[in-house]
């Protein structure tokens, strides 16, 4: 059944162990980032059969459809409060910045009769979540009063945002901030979380602040990438996905449309056409609807893609030594946002390589 992405599990499984030996060897903990697998169960297993013992995700959908697994579930996107009954039941620690909403998540673990963790964000300059200096003071102090929240610790996000990047100055801010919030309130953080794979390149060269023993993995795992760095780890497996699409139609055509035209297609984008004459153009059946076509690249390096609409990806193959028929799979390489939206989409067919 196409389209499909197949998915080495195997190699995965290795990275992980690289990542967990790594962390262990500088004294931090480990939280692999799992939203890339969108509630694939046997993955999911995998890893952690091969000691992965804490997991992030940012939909709360696929913690539920993890609540029988033995491992630290983390939900790492802030709460909605539409679903703060399902973070208390099924979350076992949730990242928060607004104290409202910490407020009505220890209303609803007295309800339930649970504790419930929270590390409380701050911002450190990437503009997304987490609180200023003063702000965080006092939720870190309202925070403590409450009778059903345990404050877990104190967190940042960086890169995922506006591309602020880990470096031994916003590092040593993290560190300096949770010394003073400490000392202020005499209360030990049991969690410091210095950031995701981002933080990859300083972890690797020792560079990350001892009070700082936590991270949350996922590109560096899943595609053995750091990003924005866009740096292979060396040590690692790469492709790890790919994608696998079925050729449908397969004819010579123009390389300029004709007729009547518009300024824009149906996508809202403006194209350049050059003109090449005739052309062997392939399309397959999969596009925008499952993936931004952008981020997907033919490991047939002589196919060209042309663009996407809803449901179809249009290829040159005419420089193609691949004798290419109706019927035939192209495959791409994937990155992580290729893959988080393939793997969201509901017609797009997932294969567990062991």
């Amino acid at each position: 059944m196409y389209p499909q992405i197949d998915i080495n599990v195997k190699n995965i499984i290795e990275n992980a162990k690289v990542a967990k030996k790594l962390c262990k060897d500088n004294g931090i903990s480990l939280s692999v980032v799992t939203k890339v697998l969108s509630g694939n169960k046997e993955v999911l297993k995998a890893l952690i059969d091969a000691g992965i013992d804490s997991i992030c995700e940012s939909r709360i959908e696929n913690l539920i459809s993890y609540k029988d697994f033995n491992v630290e579930k983390w939900l790492i996107r802030i709460p909605m409060q539409a679903e703060i009954p399902s973070v208390i039941k099924y979350a076992d620690i949730s990242l928060n910045s607004e104290l409202d909403t910490i407020i009505k998540l220890d209303e609803e673990a007295g309800k339930q009769g649970k504790k419930h963790k929270i590390v409380i964000m701050y911002e450190l300059g990437d503009l997304r979540e987490g609180c200023m200096y003063e702000e965080l003071e006092k939720v870190v102090e309202e925070s403590l009063k409450l009778k059903n929240i345990i404050v877990y610790g104190i967190g940042v996000n960086l890169s995922c945002y506006g591309s602020i990047l880990p470096s031994d100055q916003n590092m040593k801010e993290l560190e300096d901030v949770v010394l003073k919030l400490q000392d202020k309130f005499n209360y030990k953080f049991k969690v410091v979380s210095g950031g995701n794979s981002t933080s990859y390149k300083m972890l690797q060269e020792g560079r990350i602040p001892k009070t700082i023993n936590h991270l949350r993995l996922g590109e560096s795992i899943f595609f053995g990438n750091i990003p924005c760095y866009d740096e292979p780890i060396s040590n690692m497996y790469q492709y790890n996905f790919v994608l696998k699409a079925q050729i449908v139609e397969l004819k010579r055509k123009p390389s300029v449309p004709w007729g009547d035209s518009s300024e824009l297609n149906s996508n809202g984008d403006k194209i350049e056409y050059i003109d090449k004459g005739m052309r062997k153009r392939a399309i397959v059946a999969i596009g925008r609807q499952d993936v931004r076509v952008e981020q997907i690249v033919p490991k047939d390096s002589k196919v060209e893609i042309l663009d996407g609409s809803s449901d179809h990806l249009i290829l040159d193959v005419t420089e193609s030594s691949i004798p290419y028929k109706v019927g035939d799979i192209v495959e791409f390489r994937l990155n992580y946002s290729s893959v988080l939206s393939l793997m969201t989409s509901n017609y797009v067919k997932r294969n567990n390589i062991k």
